[in-house]
């Protein structure tokens, strides 16, 4: 799901997840924690749409893009309903943030009157969003996956330490996931396709990822053959939806018949199919990932489609019910599937300098606005770990200090994003950098240095 709103991500997630499931799914880290704060710009979004014509999008880098449009045009054509998939879509502002809240918001006002392949799932459900959801068409999951095959036996090898390398997608519902682990260290990826990537590769033991985006690498690297198991985790289970803003309630209606019908024929099992879990999947219980075992699928998942749709108590707000209160999913996907920063690895020359005044304030402000879901030592609560190997490891990190600082100043805190003055995110970085093993200069963190930065937030020479 890139969820990084790229969908896994989605998915900071429950409280920031909710801010991250995309690139992470980028469907469950793509989408999950712009939505959640789409308050603004949703809220002033303008009249319904005509339904004789609607605009769809998709998530960017979800893994399922080529699923929720089928899905959509099958949709929205028993509804008697054209649909225009917009070009430009979902989209940034070209910056290494990911996608905000503004931006997602701005994107239902001037490109889409309805997203395919939102996220939502028991811990990120978008109740505190302005945004209005179907019925799930497609119930999936974050999933442990290994390598099978003549590789295999040799990629399991755990290091002498005895600790096994696990892939997962940075901010997204998988971090969280993955950290829960015991004896592993961490491959923090930037996209649900690089997580799978990494295992295929052999430069991680095991992955965590969206499901999806096992089925789309495998269809793009067929030699590659993998067993998954159904993560433990109640940032596992997911649903993906339709999302439209507010005033859509006669379009999410249609959107419902018209999915009712199609699982009723059995068309949306069809389309679905090659998308599903493998029959008997089960957590901890790995089957090989192949279009046979999505087939031996069609029938349980569609009684379990229509047991979703029949289950709105599974969402705090009920599947199509708005919120009165203006806010993705407060959790990331995100990218996304998927919370969600797309930055490159890069060689990038030193930290930026930071001096002690900086970190002083820094903690203070983290203590007031970041530690209720980071952690007091911010060793991850219901938001992921910033400190340790699944933050900063020891070397190799995907991630850059200014892809982290634009993130932040863009999504954080999450429940009101883009509070702090520049300075403060500033000496809130300088904090970070402290606490992963980075010494103090003379020199202040400035802003732009921070933004600018693409040294790779890698652990400090203190750690």
């Amino acid at each position: 799901m890139n969820i990084r709103l790229t969908h896994v991500a989605i998915v900071a997630i429950a409280s920031a997840l909710v801010v991250a499931h995309a690139q992470a799914h980028a469907a469950p880290r793509a989408a999950n924690q712009a939505a959640a704060r789409a308050d603004t710009g949703t809220q002033s979004a303008s009249a319904a749409p005509d339904l004789s014509s609607v605009r769809v999008c998709t998530l960017p880098g979800s893994p399922s893009a080529e699923l929720d449009k089928a899905v959509a045009r099958a949709v929205l054509s028993t509804a008697g309903i054209t649909a225009r998939f917009a070009k430009r879509g979902i989209d940034d502002d070209g910056g290494d943030d990911g996608i905000s809240a503004h931006e997602l918001s701005q994107s239902l006002q001037r490109d889409c009157d309805v997203i395919a392949g939102f996220p939502r799932s028991s811990v990120a459900d978008g109740s505190d969003s302005q945004l209005l959801f179907s019925s799930g068409y497609l119930h999936s999951g974050y999933v442990t996956v290994r390598l099978r095959g003549t590789r295999a036996a040799a990629a399991s090898v755990a290091e002498a330490d005895g600790k096994v390398t696990i892939a997962a997608t940075w901010s997204s519902p998988a971090q969280l996931i993955a950290v829960q682990q015991k004896d592993a260290r961490f491959d923090l990826e930037t996209s649900s396709e690089l997580t799978v990537d990494a295992l295929a590769k052999g430069r991680a033991q095991r992955a965590i990822v969206w499901y999806p985006a096992v089925v789309a690498y495998r269809r793009a690297h067929p030699q590659h053959q993998f067993d998954v198991a159904l993560a433990v985790s109640p940032y596992a289970d997911w649903n993906l939806v339709f999302a439209s803003g507010p005033g859509t309630q006669a379009l999410q209606q249609r959107i419902d018949a018209a999915l009712t019908t199609l699982r009723d024929d059995g068309r949306l099992a069809a389309l679905t199919r090659n998308w599903m879990l493998p029959a008997g999947t089960s957590a901890g219980a790995a089957l090989p990932a192949s279009p046979a075992n999505a087939a031996n699928a069609a029938s349980r998942h569609a009684a379990l489609a229509v047991a979703v749709a029949r289950s709105p108590a599974r969402y705090l707000d009920g599947p199509r019910a708005p919120s009165p209160r203006a806010g993705f999913m407060r959790a990331s996907g995100t990218s996304t599937g998927g919370g969600f920063i797309k930055v490159a690895a890069s060689s990038g020359g030193p930290a930026p300098s930071f001096d002690r005044d900086q970190v002083a304030h820094g903690e203070h402000l983290y203590a007031d606005s970041c530690a209720k879901c980071h952690g007091e030592k911010l060793e991850g609560i219901t938001a992921p770990a910033l400190n340790g190997p699944s933050f900063a490891p020891a070397a190799n990190s995907h991630l850059t200090i200014g892809g982290i600082y634009q993130y932040m100043s863009t999504n954080m805190p999450a429940d009101k994003p883009g509070k702090m003055s520049d300075e403060e995110y500033a000496d809130l970085m300088a904090f970070l950098l402290y606490t992963n093993g980075y010494d103090t200069g003379d020199a202040k963190l400035t802003a732009q240095a921070a933004q600018t930065s693409k040294t790779p937030l890698n652990a400090g020479p203190r750690h």
